[in-house]
C-alpha cells in the first residue's frame, strides 16, 4: 500500500475543516454529537481490533461535532470498521492481492450502501461494478446520493430507493383495476 497510502493521506490532510456555508470547507462537522461519539467508538474498537491508526482519530477541542479526516491501515474485512457503516470521514484500508480479490472482499461485507472504484481504466471499472453487490458504485468518486437518481442500499444496508422516479415509487401504492368485457 505504500505509495497509494502516502498519497491518499497527504489528500486526506489537505482537507479543509470548517463551516459548511463556507465553500472552502471540504469536511464539516457530523450532525450531532451522538453520531460522532459512535464514529469514534468504531475507530477506537477497529485499533483494539489490531488496526492501526494513520491519521486522525481524535475528537477536536471546541464547539461542532467535526470529526477529523482519518486513514486506518491494516484493517481486515472481519473488523468494526469493515463490518459496520461509518458515516464520517473514516478512510480503512484493507489489503486485497488483486481486482477480483478486493471485489470478493467486498461482496462478502454485510453491508451493501455504495462503493468506489477508483482506476484509470473505466471500461474495466464499468465491468467490475456489476460484480460488487452494493447498491450503487461510483468509479473515481465518493459515495453520495443525487437528487436525480436512485439511491439505496442492500443487504443491511436497507431496502428500497429513494430519490429520482424509482424513489418517489416506494411511497405509492399502486392499483389496479382491469374491467374485462
Amino acid at each position: 500500500l505504500g505509495q497509494f497510502e502516502e498519497l491518499f493521506r497527504s489528500e486526506l490532510e489537505s482537507l479543509g475543516t470548517g463551516d459548511p456555508m463556507d465553500e472552502d470547507t471540504q469536511l464539516g462537522p457530523l450532525a450531532r454529537k451522538d453520531l460522532r461519539d459512535e464514529l469514534h467508538g468504531q475507530v477506537q474498537r477497529t485499533i483494539h481490533e489490531g488496526a492501526e491508526l494513520v491519521l486522525g482519530g481524535e475528537i477536536p477541542e471546541g464547539p461542532g461535532f467535526f470529526y477529523p479526516a482519518t486513514l486506518l491501515r491494516g484493517v481486515s474485512p472481519n473488523m468494526s470498521a469493515a463490518t459496520e457503516e461509518t458515516f464520517g470521514p473514516v478512510a480503512p484500508l484493507i489489503a486485497a492481492k488483486d481486482a477480483e480479490d478486493a471485489i470478493r472482499i467486498a461482496s462478502d461485507s454485510p453491508l451493501g450502501l455504495g462503493a468506489s472504484l477508483w482506476t484509470r481504466d473505466i471500461d474495466r471499472a464499468q465491468k467490475l461494478a456489476f460484480d460488487i453487490e452494493s447498491g450503487s458504485v461510483f468509479i473515481n468518486g465518493l459515495v453520495k446520493s443525487d437528487p436525480r437518481l436512485p439511491f439505496g442500499g442492500i443487504k443491511s444496508s436497507g431496502y428500497g430507493r429513494e430519490l429520482s422516479e424509482e424513489g418517489i415509487r416506494e411511497f405509492v401504492n399502486l392499483k389496479t383495476v382491469w374491467v374485462v368485457e
